[in-house]
C-alpha cells in the first residue's frame, strides 16, 4: 500500500510518498517541486505513480506556499518569485542531507523534477548539485535570467515596481549563478527530460526548446536528453506528461 506521510524537514513542510512496507528502507528518491501559487498536495497523483514504481517521493512546500503561506499580498508573493526559487534550490540540499543522514537514499540515486516554478527550480538546481542523477523539467525555463527580465518588463508596464533598478541589477547578477542556459556543460550528460505545451502563455515554450536544441549537441548519448511537446496545450500539465515523467525516472533513476 502506498502511504502519504507528513514530514517537517527542518523547517520545510513536506509529504513523503512511499510504499508503506518500504518506508524505512533505502530507496531511489525523487524530490518534486510544485508551481507558483500551488502546493505540495497538488502533485500527489504523480508521486503516487512514482511510489508504485519503488521510489520515495518528497513533495515540499515552497516559501509562501501551502503550509508556509502567510498573510502576504499577491503582489508581494509575485515580487518574491525569484527569492522562492533560490530558496528552493538551497532547501534541496537540506532535503537530501536529511534522508542521507537517515540512510534512506539507495546508492545515491536522487532525482529532481518540478512543474513551472518547480521546473525553473529544477533547472537552477542542476547548476549547483552534481549529485542529481536525473531530472525532469515540466513547462519550466532554463533561461532564468531572460525569463526574469521578461517578468520585470511586464511588471513595469503594469505600474511602478516597488524595487529599485539597483535591486533589479543585483537580482540578475544572482540569477546568473543559477542560469543553466549559460552553463549547460554542468549537465555533464545527465539524463534530462523536458515537457512543454506549445501554447503556453505563462512560461515561454521557446525558452526550453531552444535550450534543448543546443544542449543535446553536448550529449554523447543523445537518448539521455529528451524534449516532449504537445500541440494545443497551454500552461497545464497533461496526463501524458505525468505518465512520461514516471517512465523517465523508471528508466534513468
Amino acid at each position: 500500500m502506498i502511504g502519504v506521510f507528513g514530514e517537517t524537514i527542518h523547517t520545510i513542510p513536506s509529504l513523503v510518498v512511499v510504499d508503506s512496507e518500504k518506508e524505512n528502507q533505502a530507496l531511489p528518491m525523487l524530490t518534486y517541486f510544485h508551481g507558483f501559487t500551488s502546493a505540495k498536495e497538488i502533485n500527489l497523483p504523480l508521486a503516487y505513480l512514482l511510489a508504485e514504481k519503488g521510489f520515495r517521493v518528497v513533495l515540499p512546500d515552497s516559501k509562501y506556499h501551502g503550509e508556509r503561506e502567510t498573510e502576504i499580498s499577491s503582489a508581494k508573493r509575485q515580487i518574491s518569485f525569484w527569492d522562492i526559487v533560490m530558496q528552493n534550490v538551497e532547501e534541496l540540499q537540506t532535503i537530501k542531507d536529511f534522508f542521507d543522514q537517515n540512510g534512506l537514499i539507495l546508492n545515491n540515486r536522487f532525482g529532481v523534477a518540478g512543474t513551472s516554478m518547480g521546473g525553473i527550480t529544477t533547472s537552477a538546481a542542476l547548476t549547483e548539485y552534481p549529485w542529481i542523477k536525473t531530472a525532469a523539467i515540466l513547462m519550466g525555463s532554463p533561461k532564468i535570467t531572460t525569463y526574469a527580465k521578461t517578468l520585470v518588463d511586464s511588471f513595469k508596464k503594469m505600474g511602478d515596481l516597488p524595487i529599485t533598478e539597483e535591486m533589479i541589477g543585483n537580482l540578475y547578477e544572482q540569477l546568473g549563478h543559477y542560469d543553466l542556459s549559460t552553463q549547460a556543460e554542468k549537465l555533464e550528460g545527465r539524463p534530462l527530460l523536458f515537457w512543454h505545451g506549445e501554447n503556453d502563455g505563462v512560461v515561454p515554450f521557446d525558452h526550453s526548446y531552444t535550450f534543448y536544441e543546443e544542449a543535446k549537441k553536448m550529449y554523447k548519448n543523445p537518448e539521455n536528453i529528451q524534449f516532449l511537446k504537445e500541440a494545443n496545450r497551454d500552461h497545464k500539465v497533461s496526463r501524458y506528461a505525468i505518465l512520461e515523467t514516471v517512465k523517465w525516472f523508471e528508466k534513468h533513476l
